[in-house]
């Protein structure tokens, strides 16, 4: 996996496409306790389409590399992050798409500088004053803690707790075991991405998400949200709320899909960043 070096420390990241594949190319922001391999299917669906893709693993609690002491670990401070990502391999007019945390970073991002921002695809995710929405703000509180943390942890070990209603269950319809176990391993085996994770998730307050879309309506280019309706938590409604607060945005509606909308319906959200890249503005 290749590694790209950053002011906050060492990042890992996935590509898929060929690299000398022209047009916009789409950079993935995932969420809290997951990694890069959310979008893989839906990155590999692009690069059969000559689309190329960048899928980071920030650090959000399924990072390996642990970010720098003094590095900001807030959501502006992530969305800065990904900002430097960008910059760091020359990206331009990038399509970038963003679930869950995910998604409020990629609005923290169009916020803070937008410049290399061509387009923004956003799936179920953060949005408002729901940051998190109920039953994840227990998990974000619980976890503010390390040491409450690894407790929680603990037990999603075992695939049936891990998959169940409880946890990971809520956000899809069918996960693979390796996968999730592997998004789960680092903030249960190393204290110092535990306290990577701490540190974010103490600087999340909805007062600062609710800020921000008050400015939405200032990024200029095309927004396509991806809302699957059978989320809990993120709901449609959430979801026609976020899009208000933009210009002009498309609002497609997955009746069966979950949180995770690159997992349960991979094929469509692949369809919806291809048309979204062919959109321009001026």
């Amino acid at each position: 996996m290749p590694t790209i070096d950053l002011p906050h420390g060492t990042l890992n990241y996935r590509f898929a496409g060929l690299p000398d594949a022209t047009g916009s190319p789409v950079v993935f922001v995932h969420g809290v306790l997951v990694d890069g391999t959310l979008w893989t299917g839906v990155a590999d669906r692009l690069a059969a389409r000559g689309i190329k893709s960048y899928a980071p693993d920030l650090p959000l609690g399924a990072h390996r590399l642990p970010v720098n002491a003094d590095a900001d670990q807030s959501p502006r401070g992530v969305a800065k992050q990904v900002i430097a990502f960008i910059e760091a391999l020359g990206l331009e007019d990038v399509t970038l798409v963003g679930n869950d945390t995910g998604g409020a970073i990629c609005q923290f991002l169009v916020d803070t500088d937008p410049r290399r921002i061509g387009r923004l695809v956003l799936t179920n995710c953060d949005a408002l004053d729901k940051f998190p929405p109920f039953p994840f703000n227990i998990v974000f509180h619980i976890a503010k803690s390390p040491t409450w943390a690894k407790l929680l942890l603990g037990p999603m070990r075992f695939t049936v707790i891990r998959h169940s209603p409880l946890a990971f269950g809520l956000l899809a319809r069918r996960f693979d075991a390796a996968q999730t176990t592997a998004w789960l391993e680092p903030a249960r085996a190393n204290k110092a991405i535990r306290r990577d994770l701490a540190r974010f998730l103490r600087t999340v307050d909805a007062k600062d998400l609710v800020d921000v879309a008050t400015r939405l309506d200032r990024f200029d280019g095309p927004v396509t949200l991806v809302w699957g309706a059978a989320a809990r938590g993120f709901t449609v409604t959430l979801g026609r709320r976020l899009a208000d607060k933009f210009r002009s945005a498309k609002f497609v509606e997955l009746k069966g899909a979950k949180t995770f909308v690159s997992l349960d319906e991979p094929d469509r959200l692949a369809d919806e960043i291809a048309a979204a890249r062919l959109v321009h503005i001026g």
